[in-house]
């Protein structure tokens, strides 16, 4: 046991005595290291994470990630008589994009002299390598990695949306999240879901040489957080479907959305005209990119059309303000209103409406499947003047109110930025337009509201929402573009409780045989899909300014629908001729997958529809 005992002890001494050796000569004979501690510095670098990617609903990458080598810079630090000749041949630039990049209005709340800014971004690997090596002679600029977005498809611009550097009143929002030079979801997606997108910063304690070279690699440098990727989104998006639909609305102003009905999912969502992603992603061409967007005024491809234009609907209300008159027993589906062509709407001052020239509506399948104006006014009149001639107040309040069940005239608290409300009349609104009448205002004043015209304004997305609940015969689910976040199902919960409308089912059947009649025999016909029962509504929306509005809603298959639909284009005329060929090409593709050979004539016919650049 005691020679153990001392072999244990004489294992420990020698050790011991070896340790102190090397520290002694550590501390007493070599300057190895005295020497880097005088020459180096510790520094905090945050480590960026990489975003989020975005796929569509069939798993097709849409959005990726490039990695992107900008540099910041820290005015206050920059040295007055640095070789800026040499600086700009390093990164290849020209001295009057280094003075741009650098002089900056420091009256601007986003720029601060001692903070740090984005001097240049996209800088090409090669330049990048030349100009760190000689990083030590421009005290004040700093390396950053970052990482630019990478747009699979030229298609979607306004549902993806775009991302730009986060400005200061978001840094001071959120301190601990944003710093200077971060970059964030702008519009589309990528705003919507920066907080699932943008992923955690890390951070890494980095040596530095007395003249501010890295001299130890992120590998070696002591990482006390890794940064943590941002989560990828699995979209409702059907990129095949948003790229034809896109290809059909070129040159053309207008909007299209596409819902899966059951769902509220967003197969496509179309606004006309577009731009390609890739256009306003981070780099040096996106400020002349943007710039040249902004100032086309004429055609505003910036403008969303889908979710903020607002448009009267035309006829395609019409199978609505059916369901709200048979729900509350102003008239019944077999009922016959007789059509000579024209409504007098006031007789006293021969004020009168026309109508065309079709079929006697014995009942409301004809009146729908011909679109008849005379039905729907007379319709319109008895439905406000439920509750007697002089209470039309109480007549409008109660349509109004099954209208905001059906999601008109509010947002729809879809998960798309800037979605807007529409409008809907209120007894309060016509109260004060027609002010200076003595007697107040009547049904005959607001009868056009029974057509989709006058005061009344709605989004394509409503319009698209409005053919998802007559496919679902009385309900709808929010409509949503995103279906998961990284794969948790969980997540869609929100968006899965259905919203009814107060409509017995028995309603929907004679709206529903309409609109079927409507692409079998009536006002777009010639838009008839075969082999698939389409229900659908045309309508003609009147603009003062001029030609008129070419609308369209449907959904498909009848008996069990897939897809819902909403197209509308401006100044392309009546519904039948332009909206309704696009919006039966688009349920053909996306139910068939193709364009059979006998309606290719079709396609073409739309395709070379120019609305913009024709004289």
């Amino acid at each position: 046991m005691k020679s153990r005992y001392y072999i244990t002890v004489g294992v420990f001494a020698t050790s011991l005595l070896f340790l102190i050796i090397q520290l002694g000569t550590i501390q007493l004979l070599s300057d190895k290291y005295e020497s880097q501690a005088n020459k180096t510095t510790i520094y905090k670098k945050d480590l960026e994470p990489s975003r989020g990617m975005i796929y569509d609903r069939n798993g097709k990458l849409l959005i990726a990630n490039d990695p992107m080598y900008d540099i910041n810079v820290i005015y206050n630090e920059l040295n007055p008589d640095m070789d800026t000749t040499l600086f700009c041949s390093l990164l290849s630039i020209e001295l009057e994009n280094f003075e741009n990049a650098l002089n900056k209005d420091w009256k601007n709340v986003q720029y601060q002299k001692n903070l740090p800014f984005t001097f240049l971004s996209e800088i090409q690997p090669q330049d990048f390598l030349r100009f760190q090596e000689h990083l030590f002679r421009f005290p004040g600029f700093y390396p950053v990695l970052n990482f630019k977005r990478k747009y699979v498809y030229p298609h979607g611009a306004h549902a993806l949306g775009y991302i730009g550097e986060v400005s200061n009143t978001r840094i001071n929002r959120d301190p601990e999240k944003y710093s200077s030079g971060d970059y964030i979801g702008v519009s589309g997606i990528e705003r919507k879901y920066e907080n699932y997108l943008r992923g955690e910063k890390g951070v890494a304690y980095i040596l530095k040489d007395n003249v501010g070279r890295e001299i130890t690699s992120e590998e070696e440098s002591l990482i006390q957080n890794h940064a943590e990727p941002g989560l990828d989104l699995n979209t409702t998006i059907d990129i095949d479907l948003q790229e034809y639909g896109e290809i059909l609305m070129h040159s053309k102003k207008g909007s299209v959305v596409a819902i899966e009905p059951k769902s509220g999912e967003i197969l496509s969502i179309i606004s006309s005209p577009s731009y390609d992603p890739s256009d306003l992603s981070i780099g040096r061409h996106r400020s002349s990119a943007f710039k040249r967007l902004q100032e086309d005024t004429l055609n505003k491809p910036l403008l969303d059309r889908s979710i903020i234009a607002q448009y009267p609907p035309g006829s395609i209300f019409k199978p609505i303000l059916s369901l709200i008159a048979l729900q509350e027993g102003i008239t019944y589906p077999g009922r016959t209103i007789q059509c000579t062509g024209v409504y007098d709407i006031n007789k006293e001052k021969g004020y009168s409406q026309g109508c065309r020239d079709h079929p006697t509506p014995y009942n409301m399948k004809i009146a729908l499947e011909h679109s008849c104006n005379t039905y729907y006014y007379k319709l319109m009149g008895e439905t406000v003047e439920k509750f007697g001639y002089s209470n039309p107040d109480i007549g409008l309040r109660m349509i109004n109110k099954y209208l905001d069940q059906f999601g008109m005239g509010r947002k729809l608290n879809s998960d798309i930025s800037n979605e807007n409300t529409g409008f809907i009349p209120t007894p309060e609104y016509y109260d004060y337009l027609y002010r200076s009448v003595r007697t107040g205002w009547k049904a005959s004043y607001i009868l056009s509201l029974g057509i989709g015209q006058g005061e009344i304004q709605m989004t394509t997305l409503q319009m698209a929402n409005l053919a998802a609940i007559l496919a679902n015969k009385g309900f709808y689910k929010i409509p949503h573009l995103v279906r998961t976040v990284d794969h948790q199902e969980e997540f869609t919960e929100d968006f899965s409780l259905p919203h009814y409308v107060d409509i017995d089912q028995k309603h929907f059947a004679p709206v529903i045989d309409g609109m079927e009649r409507v692409m079998r025999s009536g006002t777009a016909r010639f838009s008839r899909i075969k082999g698939i029962a389409a229900c659908g509504k045309t309508g003609t929306s009147q603009n003062p300014f001029g030609k008129d509005h070419s609308v369209f809603f449907a959904f498909a298959p009848k008996d069990d629908p897939q897809i819902a639909i909403a197209v509308y284009v401006e100044n392309a005329g009546g519904g039948g001729a332009v909206a309704a060929p696009i919006g039966s090409l688009m349920i053909e593709k996306y139910l068939k997958k193709e364009i059979p050979q006998s309606r290719i004539y079709l396609e073409k016919y739309i395709k070379e529809i120019d609305l913009i650049n024709a004289p």
